[in-house]
C-alpha cells in the first residue's frame, strides 16, 4: 500500500500520539514515584542545555534505531520535528545508526522513512 492510500486508513501519526498520552496518563496517574521520576528524567533531558535539544533528538534517534525501538523512533522522529530537523539531517542520522546497529538496522530505517513521509503530510 502506498503512502497516497494511507489517507483511507486511520491516521497513524495521530493514533500513535493518541495512544502514548493514553497509557502515560494511566501509567503517571499511579503513585509509583520511580516511574514518575524516570519520566521526569526523560522529558528534562531532552531540553536543551549545552546541546541544542535538536541534537538530543537526534541522538535519541539514533540510540533508539540502535535498538531497534520503533516507538521511540517514531518519537524522536517527531520531536526531531518539531526541533527543525530537516528530512536530510533525519537521513544522515539514521545513516549512523544504520552503520552503528547493522543491517539489523535497516527494517526500521524503513519503517522512519515512512513515518517521517506521514509527518510531512501531517504537517502540511
Amino acid at each position: 500500500m502506498s503512502l497516497k492510500d494511507n489517507k483511507k486508513m486511520p491516521n497513524k501519526v495521530q493514533e500513535f500520539n493518541e495512544y502514548r498520552q493514553k497509557m502515560n496518563d494511566k501509567i503517571l496517574s499511579g503513585d509509583n514515584k520511580v516511574i514518575k521520576r524516570i519520566f521526569n528524567l526523560d522529558t528534562n533531558t531532552f531540553q536543551g542545555g549545552h546541546l541544542p535539544a535538536k541534537t538530543k533528538e537526534l541522538l535519541g534517534l539514533v540510540a533508539s534505531a540502535v535498538l531497534r525501538c520503533d516507538d521511540c523512533v517514531q518519537y524522536h522522529l517527531e520531536s526531531a520535528m518539531k526541533n527543525g530537523v530537516t528530512k536530510a539531517e533525519m537521513m544522515e542520522t539514521m545513516s549512523i545508526a544504520t552503520l552503528i546497529g547493522g543491517t539489523i538496522v535497516i527494517p526500521h530505517l524503513r519503517r522512519a522513512v515512512e513515518y517521517w513521509e506521514l509527518l510531512e503530510e501531517n504537517t502540511l
